[in-house]
């Protein structure tokens, strides 16, 4: 059985290292003239300079960020993860300004990024979710790791959905629309669209899947023969409550997991493990309070593995 400790502060990824994603560039925004638009299905429409969104108050989220990776290829482990001390307002306090009408069930969020992808012009980054969950979930960000947010993660203002994937967190956000349809824009009809197990048509790419990924060693790591530390994080939509480690395909392990903390963040975990001289093969695989369990191979969030030295 997995042992837990108790959770330890979140640790957070330097903003230098966490990965940027980008369809159709970066825009190239002067704060001064940005303003965000809460309209559609609402009964007091809202237009907001910074000056106002800051006027609403500061709250902090950490949160574990994950990248879906190409749309095309949705069985393809990118394993992009990072974790983020966000800082701004939950998309609640603006909703209950707007007031939404007894119609509205979706809320869009629309970028500023525009132009072209995948040999379609005229493109315009939208997504949509439930209006339950984005008024319960959704919390726009101004900052960072406690710097603003830079241009290419989304400055001035941009959207973050905890435990779903980085898809849905829109950046650059210019305008929030309350309708009582889904967008009908390619980025939800055409893109980040998958066909999840045991069902038979696609649903939207929105929940992360349990997932884990060794951060020490990393692939390639030359390393002392003996006693080694085999560490990383796992995360899901809820608590992690098991992570196991493989050394050259020998028998799983458990390893010790922190408990969960109070946010959406990750859950560290580590093996302390003797290491022959040679090379080796690490693996890791986590099971969630769902019990959902990394697949072997075959899916995006297949077990993760790295190749290692010891000498």
């Amino acid at each position: 059985m997995t042992t837990q400790v108790p959770a330890p502060a979140p640790d957070f990824t330097p903003t230098d290292d966490v990965f940027v994603r980008k369809h159709m560039g970066v825009p190239d925004i002067d704060v001064t003239d940005w303003t965000l638009v809460v309209e559609g299905l609402v009964e007091r429409p809202l237009r907001l300079d910074m000056a106002a969104v800051l006027a609403l108050g500061t709250e902090r989220l950490p949160a574990f960020h994950e990248c879906f990776g190409s749309p095309f290829a949705p069985d393809v482990p990118t394993r992009a993860v990072a974790q983020v001390e966000w800082a701004g307002v939950p998309l609640a306090a603006l909703l209950d300004r707007a007031v939404p009408q007894a119609a509205a069930r979706h809320v869009w969020f629309e970028g500023a990024d525009t132009g072209s992808f995948h040999g379609q012009d005229g493109l315009t980054y939208v997504k949509d979710l439930p209006l339950p969950t984005a008024r319960g979930d959704v919390f726009l960000a101004h900052r960072m790791n406690g710097e603003p947010l830079r241009a290419e993660h989304g400055f001035p203002l941009r959207a973050v959905v905890p435990r779903m994937f980085g898809t849905n967190s829109v950046k650059w956000l210019t305008r929030i629309v309350l309708a009582d349809r889904r967008s009908d824009g390619v980025f939800t009809t055409r893109f980040y669209n998958r066909v999840l197990p045991g069902e038979a048509s696609p649903s939207p790419v929105r929940e992360v899947d349990v997932s884990s990924k060794l951060f020490a060693p990393g692939e390639g790591a030359e390393l002392a023969a003996g006693k080694v530390e085999l560490s990383g994080r796992a995360w899901s939509t809820t608590e992690i409550v098991g992570v196991e480690i493989s050394v050259d395909g020998g028998a799983w392990e458990a390893a010790v997991v922190d408990a969960p903390g109070t946010g959406p963040t990750w859950q560290r975990f580590c093996l302390t493990r003797e290491l022959a001289p040679g090379p080796h093969r690490v693996r890791c695989r986590a099971r969630d309070l769902a019990g959902r369990v990394q697949p072997l191979a075959g899916a995006r969030n297949a077990v993760h593995e790295v190749a290692v030295e010891a000498g």
